[in-house]
């Protein structure tokens, strides 16, 4: 049997299955395995290797520490989280803008919630790159109102084009945004995945309805139509 069409379709991941860490200052829902939390069932999807929703308290934060050889992505969905890395880059991400890190051979960053009152909502996301090593780079990328209605974003590419910042993965992100009862469709192409990852509102996709923190592999080449009955934004990844 083919190895491509014996897969499901669609494999869901929700949102209150995921893996948990309470820290008094950090609040985060692991999607795939991370830290203290160990799934062999999830230890992520091709070069996906970190989906971390994090919500951290007024004045918290994660002190310097060091990453090499990984993409890692920060978005911003509710109030203000800081960043500082041995590059010399130091910024304030605002709620729909994100950053993007490429460790390369070695780098050192932190990561705060600047408000003395108010929590710092964001997704952390790691990616492997394609090839270890390389300087280590850093940019940002606001999205807020530039987000395209009823259609697909594309942030980050392995390919640069449309305006989107290049990665070193095989890999294409979009950022989609859905108004109530109306849907857009994305060409999966053969050999790839797709990981889709809620945000805020629904989506119907392939059979299943996904709600904000459910996430799904999609592994079905062609037209992938993605709808929402209340509206929704949400993240697309495409993948080798």
């Amino acid at each position: 049997m083919d190895p491509e069409t014996s897969r499901p379709a669609i494999v869901k991941r929700p949102a209150a299955a995921r893996g948990r860490t309470e820290l008094g200052w950090l609040h985060s829902r692991h999607t795939f395995s991370f830290g203290g939390y160990f799934d062999p069932d999830h230890m992520g999807y091709r070069s996906l290797r970190v989906i971390n929703d994090d919500v951290v308290a007024p004045g918290g934060g994660f002190g310097e520490h060091p990453h090499r050889d990984a993409e890692i992505f920060s978005y911003v969905m509710d109030g203000e989280l800081e960043h500082r890395d041995s590059l010399g880059n130091g910024r304030v991400i605002k709620a729909g803008d994100l950053q993007y890190l490429s460790a390369g051979r070695g780098v050192s960053h932190s990561e705060f919630n600047p408000s003395a009152t108010r929590p710092v909502h964001f997704l952390q996301v790691w990616l492997r790159p394609k090839t270890g090593g390389g300087e280590p780079r850093y940019a940002g990328k606001a999205l807020g109102r530039a987000a395209k209605p009823n259609d697909l974003t594309l942030l980050f590419a392995g390919e640069p084009r449309d305006g989107a910042v290049g990665i070193r993965a095989d890999a294409d992100i979009h950022f989609g945004r859905l108004e109530p009862g109306r849907e857009l469709t994305h060409q999966a192409a053969p050999g790839r995945g797709q990981w889709l990852h809620v945000i805020e509102g629904d989506v119907a996709v392939s059979g299943e309805t996904l709600l904000p923190g459910d996430g799904a592999a999609i592994e079905a080449p062609g037209t992938l139509e993605i709808r929402s009955r209340a509206g929704a934004q949400f993240l697309l990844f495409d993948l080798k």
